[in-house]
């Protein structure tokens, strides 16, 4: 009865359709229904359409949608101060909007598959999405790294601004697709330190020779500049930094550095982060998988990513402050700024390092100019509204 009519348990309008094909009397449907006379005038009472206007017939909460089991895996270590949280947080908001439907279970870097291997993991379909951010994929896609940080690029609130609202998303997609993915926004950063040092940065010759953890472009900018760029996973740079198989290492601001313990065993604290001014993280989901989900389950995907990730950056922001006043009460380290000669320096080997890119790869090209337009549109407008605020 319920499968007839489209699977609502609308009992009224089954009798009258009964009755109207004159399979049934009113009497009989009563009595063989086992609703009883008293029953029975109740519901001849609820089909009339005033009855019908004002009084909703309750119906049993029978779910007969596909359930889905989903895998993600990730570049943080599991449940990682906000990063694997958001990740978590992820699961249990899908779990909720989808009434069960789609289940996500969270592996934390290593717990599945390798950090940097989540990338090829959801390629293949061995896991249905990942956590990361883009640039860790710049050795496979190029053009991967623009959707992350660019150097003395855009804040986090611009970049935001332009994949969502000036033609960056439509990019992104884009050049996924290609690879078999979807992309979507998990977070920001915001401006992250320039850094962990166990040497003073008094020059731009002290960048030559340096062996520092340091990925995307920044890491190509470094290397430009004399040093040495190392991709170390999370998990792995204290050890990295403490053993001296790197000189130095950024991560991404005071609440992280501190949990790290970075400020046990380097030196000099530096900023700005010139090579992550505002860095996108990314939640990716098999096309394949997610093109064969029924549309509202995609769009919780969507929207869920997207709330999450203002969550995340507004988190970070609520936090380094307080622990950068940790670390200057519970550490030796010194804190400094990049002299203006070594970021000058730096600015002109990013130049050098985003036009041998754009030469050599046309997808690159395509989105920087994009990137590069927005950047230029939205920095005038800064001009008249942020820093002029800042200069109060």
């Amino acid at each position: 009865m319920y499968a007839y009519f489209g699977g609502k348990s609308n009992i009224c309008d089954f009798f009258v359709y009964a009755i109207s094909m004159k399979r049934i009397s009113r009497k009989k449907f009563i009595r063989n229904s086992g609703l009883g006379l008293l029953a029975g005038s109740s519901l001849i009472s609820a089909c009339k359409p005033e009855a019908k206007a004002n009084k909703r017939i309750a119906a049993p909460n029978i779910i007969t949608e596909k359930k889905y089991r989903w895998r993600m895996v990730t570049t943080w270590p599991p449940n990682f101060p906000v990063l694997g949280e958001v990740c978590n947080m992820l699961a249990e908001k899908l779990h909720i909007l989808s009434n069960g439907r789609l289940e996500l279970k969270v592996y934390g870097g290593g717990e599945l598959v390798p950090p940097l291997e989540s990338f090829e993991a959801v390629m293949s379909g061995a896991a249905e999405m990942y956590n990361g951010c883009s640039y860790y994929w710049a050795g496979k896609v190029k053009a991967a790294q623009f959707f992350a940080s660019i150097p003395f690029g855009m804040n986090a609130q611009q970049m935001h601004a332009w994949i969502m609202n000036g033609g960056g998303y439509p990019l992104w997609r884009e050049l996924y697709a290609e690879l078999g993915l979807v992309p979507f926004i998990a977070g920001n950063t915001g401006v992250q330190m320039g850094g962990w040092f166990n040497k003073e940065i008094n020059s731009a010759s002290d960048l030559k020779g340096l062996k520092m953890r340091l990925p995307g472009l920044g890491g190509k900018v470094l290397e430009k500049a004399g040093g040495a760029a190392v991709l170390v996973s999370g998990g792995e740079l204290y050890t990295s930094m403490e053993r001296g198989v790197i000189d130095a290492t950024e991560w991404i601001g005071p609440y992280h550095d501190y949990l790290m313990g970075l400020h046990k065993i380097a030196k000099y604290y530096y900023s700005p982060g010139w090579h992550e001014p505002g860095s996108v993280l990314e939640t990716v989901v098999n096309k394949a998988k997610y093109d064969a989900l029924p549309p509202d389950l995609q769009m919780m995907i969507e929207d869920a990513s997207h709330s999450l990730s203002m969550w995340c950056f507004h988190e970070f922001e609520a936090k380094n402050n307080e622990y950068l006043n940790k670390i200057r009460a519970e550490s030796d380290a010194e804190f400094r700024k990049f002299p203006p000669e070594v970021l000058n320096v730096l600015k002109q080997k990013t130049t050098e390092v985003l036009d041998e890119i754009i030469t050599n790869d046309p997808k690159s090209a395509k989105i920087y100019a994009s990137f590069q337009k927005f950047a230029k549109d939205v920095g005038a407008w800064s001009e008249y509204s942020e820093k002029a605020y800042y200069q109060i």
